[in-house]
């Protein structure tokens, strides 16, 4: 890999409101990689989208939401995201504040590589066409004050199965430690090509995670009996559902592309961050 000549900073703003931070990445990158392009991005607006940003590398400058936007944002043009965690869990964002020095000298010497996730691609049919990419999942659920409703599930434009419940979860292996992980879902290791179908309190005991290609076509339909049902992506995007709506996801033809640092590992970020017990039963094992 030659030398990177442009870099993005995509900060998420109310965790860094007087911009020191921001200075203090800014500083440390030109130290490390001499004279290079630097374009700034704040909350990701003027990031992605139809036009290419250009730049070679982004660095998400926030907690896991920031990534999640960012990786939406950018995922079309495979530019390779730095994640570095100034908020508060940070499992997507591999690098502390504390580290970012060190993370510019290994990259600056070329000791990464490029690991590529799964998105999805969520078509969504009522009275005009939506489309909406997630890094994580997509999620049907009802509203607070709304009944339980029923879903229908077809893959491959074969009848699955129907179940009553709050809602329902589409996720990523990247996701699979996110919100269908607290709904029952699976681990899944994160460059997989797989989907989960998890269902949020479904009301049979029939009804379990199934696991998908990412090639497969999942259409999701909502008999919804006049009750107030919302599709997120990524916990950040919402729309409402109409009576007539029908959802389709697959895989998305673009990866999110993440920087990996040499020595980056996944297993013990995933003791500490979300199976932080394990420590505590393990002792000084690892």
């Amino acid at each position: 890999m030659s030398r990177i000549k442009s870099i993005g900073i995509n900060v998420n703003t109310s965790k860094d409101k007087d911009e020191k931070i921001l200075s203090d990445i800014i500083k440390i990158i030109e130290n490390k990689l001499g004279h290079i392009d630097i374009k700034i991005y704040k909350d990701s607006k003027g990031l992605g989208g139809n036009e290419d940003p250009n730049i070679e590398m982004l660095i998400s400058l926030g907690g896991d939401g920031t990534m999640l936007s960012s990786a939406r944002e950018v995922s079309q043009f495979n530019v390779p995201i730095l994640g570095v965690n100034i908020g508060t869990l940070g499992f997507l964002t591999a690098v502390e504040m504390l580290e970012f020095e060190q993370a510019i000298d290994v990259i600056s010497k070329n000791n990464y590589s490029i690991e590529k996730r799964l998105m999805l691609n969520c078509v969504v049919n009522q009275n005009h066409k939506e489309e909406l990419r997630a890094l994580n999942d997509i999620v049907i659920s009802k509203a607070v004050l709304s009944r339980i409703v029923i879903y229908d599930i077809e893959i491959n434009d074969v009848f699955y199965s129907s179940f009553k419940g709050d809602g329902i979860i589409i996720s990523t292996p990247t996701g699979s430690t996110a919100y269908s992980l607290s709904a029952g879902g699976p681990i899944i290791y994160p460059t997989l090509d797989l989907i989960s179908i998890t269902p949020i309190c479904p009301h049979t005991q029939g009804i379990r995670t199934m696991i998908f290609k990412s090639s497969d076509k999942i259409k999701i339909t909502v008999r919804m009996d006049n009750e107030e049902i919302y599709l997120t992506s990524d916990g950040q995007n919402s729309l409402r559902l109409l009576d007539d709506a029908s959802v389709v996801i697959s895989g998305d033809q673009n990866k999110c592309h993440i920087v990996r640092l040499d020595g980056y590992d996944y297993f013990d970020i995933l003791r500490k961050k979300i199976m932080w017990r394990t420590e505590e039963v393990v002792g000084d094992r690892w």
